[in-house]
């Protein structure tokens, strides 16, 4: 379990806790959060489905690939936080990893490319409550926001530089917040009020 990682080699003397445990619903204030297991190389990895009233969030990152379960989890969401961690011809061609790190990487307890990112957002449109796509976790090195936009758009069979009306695709950068985006699973104006509000980073 995650907890148990970081009290022993990380946080030993870190006192106030919030413990879950995953696949188990919690709440934070208004938020009601579900937590599901993904594939990742890493201690019990989860992604989330967060929600509050009419509007849903689910985010989908450090993961080799997405299971049926972490699909049908987020389903219902809005807005989806999805990994949009590399551009495969860029990681093969990269000079500073090794092959060990590459192939790790592109396991399927590594992280999602451009390419599996957009085929999971292109199974998740069927869904009818999807308005945003949030890409994130984008290497430095590996990838670059126009092919992570180009890559999922051009999956859905759009242009990236003309989406539908109402549709959303959206970079979130490293090095700076994002937009206040509102959720809520009713097509209404951007400027709308909203029953959730959140900033991705």
């Amino acid at each position: 379990m995650t907890s148990e990682v970081l009290r022993r080699d990380f946080l030993p003397n870190h006192k106030n806790w919030r413990l879950f445990e995953t696949g188990r619903a919690f709440s934070v204030g208004s938020l009601e959060i579900e937590s599901f297991s993904v594939p990742h190389d890493a201690v019990d990895p989860v992604g989330y489905v967060i929600r509050d009233g009419s509007g849903a969030l689910g985010v989908l990152t450090d993961m080799g690939y997405a299971t049926k379960m972490a699909i049908e989890r987020v389903r219902e969401a809005h807005t989806v936080l999805i990994e949009t961690n590399h551009d495969e011809q860029m990681l093969q061609a990269d000079t500073k990893r090794p092959w060990s790190v590459k192939q790790r990487i592109l396991s399927r307890h590594g992280h999602l490319s451009n390419d599996a990112a957009g085929a999971v957002a292109r199974e998740l449109m069927g869904s009818g409550n999807i308005q945003r796509f949030v890409l994130g976790h984008l290497s430095r090195d590996c990838n670059s926001s126009e092919l992570a936009i180009e890559a999922v758009a051009r999956a859905l069979g759009f242009n990236p530089a003309e989406l539908p009306e109402g549709f959303e695709i959206f970079c979130a950068s490293q090095g700076e917040r994002s937009p206040t985006f509102s959720v809520t699973n009713s097509v209404q104006p951007k400027q709308a009020p909203t029953d959730v509000q959140t900033r991705l980073f």
